[in-house]
């Protein structure tokens, strides 16, 4: 995109941008050390810890579904704002648990409150900018957030390093400063009245069962879903991983989360300006492979360098697969329903939490530690080979995606 049409962007874009930046430094302070404060907290094994990620990510399912009713029906920007001030709250809380009940509590909170904010924020997202500039818009969003990533894990690996404390209360200032200010500047985007071209948004199932039933949608989403367990092993496991088994402290492991948001940040746009010439079902198809190959170079590795490297590769298969994925469904959902698709879309990241944690877990109690990434590598495969069938399909004439 050249500078003329960024400039042309809308304001409330850029409000986004910037507070995103805010939001995801403060929570990516915390989520990448997350297993190994709470394991070390209560003394758990693995498993057991790890189900708190999926009880984080049935909550986000159940979520899911609520807020894309929600953004469609009340507006996305109160929902936004209070995921984001929720989110804060329940990370000062965190400070305050010491058993396993108090941080099931509140990683089912945590789980119920975040995709508030995803689903509003892809939706209103998709309502500011032209069918035209999406590719790229998502794409600048993905850099900016990435921004975030790079800076959270450095200062919270050095914080936790010194006290968890610190980095837990920081994390709050960030998602509520971003909220304080979406409520104070955002305007609402969601038009009430579609007009009478649009099929009408609510039906059976609250308009869900025509999402479902959209065959050019389920069939990708629903690999993705599968396929996304890849990424939550690299993003949750990996820290754990390294620590218990390698000695790899935060403060040198944060780097690694880092090295993947500053890729994103200085490739992203220009990878996206290539992968959008082509099919977007067959670029995802490409991404999910990088993903398992990086699996699998988690199962050889053995310290800092193994680990980073792995992350490298995995940073090439989320520069191909975020945006596109994220154009895809914004392309293809009616726009009085893009709620409600993106809340289904939202859902491919929630089970990869759900399944993900708990399937490691169990390879790893039972099978050994590394069986956690040939188990990731088989998964990567498989969903890539299923994306790539799917896209040698065509779709059908009434989308507007290539």
């Amino acid at each position: 995109m050249s500078s003329n049409r960024r400039k042309n962007f809308p304001r409330q874009f850029w409000l986004m941008f910037w507070g995103l930046l805010l939001s995801t430094s403060g929570a990516s302070m915390i989520w990448p050390f997350l297993l190994i404060y709470i394991t070390g907290k209560l003394d758990l094994p693995l498993t057991t810890a790890s189900t708190l990620i999926t009880i984080n990510a049935v909550s986000s399912v159940i979520s899911s579904f609520i807020a894309g009713s929600l953004a469609d029906r009340l507006g996305r920007k109160g929902v936004m704002v209070v995921s984001l001030l929720a989110d804060a709250a329940l990370f000062v809380l965190m400070i305050q648990a010491n058993d396993y009940p108090s941080f099931a509590i509140l990683m089912a909170a945590r789980g119920f409150s975040n995709p508030l904010y995803r689903v509003s924020a892809d939706a209103m997202l998709a309502d500011l900018i032209p069918e035209a500039d999406r590719p790229e818009a998502y794409a600048w969003i993905r850099m900016v957030s990435n921004v975030g990533i790079a800076i959270g894990p450095l200062i919270g690996g050095f914080l936790a390093a010194t006290s968890y404390d610190l980095a837990f209360y920081a994390a709050a200032f960030g998602m509520g400063m971003y909220g304080v200010l979406l409520g104070l500047f955002a305007r609402e985007t969601l038009q009430k009245d579609s007009g009478p071209g649009l099929p009408a948004p609510i039906n059976r199932f609250d308009g869900y069962d025509k999402v479902l039933g959209d065959m050019a949608f389920t069939p990708v989403i629903g690999t993705m879903m599968f396929g996304w367990v890849t990424a939550v092993l690299m993003w949750i496991m990996m820290p754990v991983y390294a620590n218990s088994n390698f000695g790899l402290p935060e403060n040198l492991y944060g780097w690694i989360p880092a090295t993947n948001a500053l890729l994103v940040v200085t490739l992203q746009v220009l990878v996206t300006r290539r992968t959008r010439r082509y099919e977007t079902r067959r670029m995802i198809s490409l991404g999910m492979f990088f993903y398992a190959i990086a699996n699998g170079l988690v199962a050889l590795a053995t310290g800092f360098w193994g680990f980073w490297v792995a992350m490298v590769v995995m940073t090439i298969g989320e520069l191909i697969i975020v945006p596109t994925s994220s154009t895809y469904v914004a392309n293809i959902a009616p726009a009085d329903m893009r709620g409600r698709y993106m809340s289904i879309y939202g859902l491919t990241w929630s089970f990869g939490q759900m399944f993900g944690p708990v399937l490691g877990g169990l390879l790893n109690d039972n099978l050994g530690p590394r069986f956690i990434w040939l188990g990731g590598l088989a998964i990567g495969l498989a969903s890539a080979l299923v994306l790539y069938l799917l896209s040698r399909h065509k779709l059908p004439a009434r989308s507007p995606v290539s």
